[in-house]
């Protein structure tokens, strides 16, 4: 059984200062409080230097911050979080994030990092050629490996005991993925020391995360202000929706999170995988499709019939029949998805949710395609999403995209090199990397062949309407 509550103050490191962590997990620790709970807090921090303004404002802030929740029928809600009570402050070495992580008092480290954060191939190894893993290989701090790597040495060399550490980003088995990750990390570093600890005195749980959290807009502050009288600089806005599924295996403690609406189970298989191919995989389907066809926000192309029913098909025909039998229902999960998507409150981007697609298209995506071969399906609905993402990067590659494309492990020459080449689709349908096994297969480029025929068609109609 889990320990729950600490004689003295326990700590939640949090590594990434989005949107997303401050409207979901930081939620989930101010009920707690909000409910007379004061045995957890959070300190934040970031690896990264662009983090550093926000941080500066939420110090100034004292940590605190409006969060804006707005349901499908536009009904608005603040509340002003207050979990977070130490703002960490960023330099080059990460020094103030490794002493805060190497304190005995810090219990549980998460991160929010993004799916590219991780440097994985469709084999789950480490991504050596990455520049950035490298230099933290070389000892530097701009990955999560670097940064955990240096806070779990001090901790060893403190004596600061054992540590749960808590991946929150969409990422299959994400517990798993990151700890198999850091281990060959720490490998690679000959660091067997930190390994053998690493192996007895932490815990890796895999979780399911669930928030629509779109970017901040001005507007947001605006609202708050009017709303609260608190000119807030640093506010938050997401849908009323949430949830936060979590495997109860924590080694030093943690907050009695299921008092709050956490739901701690054995496994978070089947909620991942709902979450990951129905809601992830839908998700990057709309963005990519609405942007081809010249829309900024989700909401708009989810009520876009023939972008809508893309959406659907690939789910209904293909996903469903894949995770038959699950204990959810799944066209429910479905058809809520649907809706949250089509909230015209929110006003999520396209260009948010369209990032990262050479991380979305193996982890969101492949696993889909083939289970469906190997059932003795051709995957036809499922299929039309990479060809989104071809034609999409296509527009990309001759400059035609309405805003910059983001994506963490982009190789832009090499993208540009594969479109300019002579059979741009055989070389993307090749491409192991993203499709893994399915690359070899002559009957998956043809597949894709046809798939990218579908979308170009699918475009030429709507133009023509």
């Amino acid at each position: 059984m889990n320990e729950t509550y600490h004689a003295t103050p326990s700590i939640w490191l949090h590594i990434g200062s989005g949107s997303f962590h401050r409207a979901h997990q930081a939620w989930y620790l101010h009920q707690l409080l909000a409910k007379g709970n004061k045995e957890w807090s959070i300190a934040l921090g970031n690896i990264r230097e662009d983090g550093v303004p926000l941080l500066n404002v939420l110090q100034a802030q004292k940590g605190q911050y409006v969060l804006e929740t707005v349901t499908p029928q536009g009904e608005r809600e603040y509340e002003t979080i207050t979990s977070i009570q130490k703002i960490i402050p960023w330099d080059n070495e990460l020094a103030a994030l490794i002493t805060q992580g190497a304190d005995p008092h810090t219990k549980v480290i998460s991160f929010t990092v993004t799916e590219g954060g991780y440097y994985l191939d469709n084999q789950f190894n480490l991504d050596q050629s990455n520049a950035d893993i490298q230099a933290d290989l070389n000892g530097g701090c701009r990955t999560i490996y670097g940064a955990i790597s240096h806070i779990l040495a001090r901790r060893i060399a403190n004596n600061g005991g054992a540590v749960t550490l808590l991946n929150c980003d969409n990422l299959r088995h994400n517990g798993d993925r990151f700890h198999g990750g850091l281990l060959q990390f720490l490998a690679l570093r000959q660091q067997q020391k930190v390994i053998d600890w690493v192996k007895k005195n932490t815990r890796s749980p895999n979780t399911m995360v669930d928030r629509i959290t779109p970017r901040p807009s001005p507007d947001i502050a605006h609202r708050v202000e009017q709303a609260t009288g608190f000119k807030d600089c640093a506010p938050v806005m997401s849908e009323a929706f949430i949830q936060w599924v979590i495997e109860d295996d924590f080694i030093a403690g943690r907050p009695a999170l299921e008092h709050v609406g956490v739901e701690m189970v054995e496994s978070v298989l089947p909620y991942e995988e709902a979450k990951i191919r129905i809601l992830n995989a839908s998700h990057s389907c709309i963005a990519w499709a609405g942007t081809l066809i010249g829309q900024s926000y989700i909401d708009e192309s989810t009520r876009t019939q023939s972008i809508c029913q893309m959406a659907y098909d690939y789910v209904t025909e293909d996903v469903i029949p894949s995770l038959t039998p699950s204990p959810l229902n799944l066209e429910a999960y479905r058809d809520v998805v649907l809706e949250r998507f089509s909230n015209p409150h929110i006003q999520d981007t396209n260009q948010r949710v369209a990032a990262d697609g050479f991380s979305k298209i193996p982890g969101f995506i492949t696993p889909t395609l083939q289970e469906c071969y190997q059932r003795g399906q051709t995957p036809h609905a499922t299929a039309m999403l990479p060809a989104l993402f071809f034609v999409y990067l296509q527009q990309w590659h001759l400059n035609r995209l309405p805003y910059e494309y983001q994506d963490g492990i982009l190789d832009a020459a090499a993208v540009h090199a594969l479109l300019d080449s002579a059979d741009p689709v055989a070389r993307f349908a090749g491409d192991s990397k993203l499709f893994a096994s399915l690359a070899s297969k002559a009957e998956f480029t043809d597949l894709m062949r046809q798939s990218v025929l579908r979308v170009n068609q699918w475009l030429a109609d709507v133009t023509r309407a």
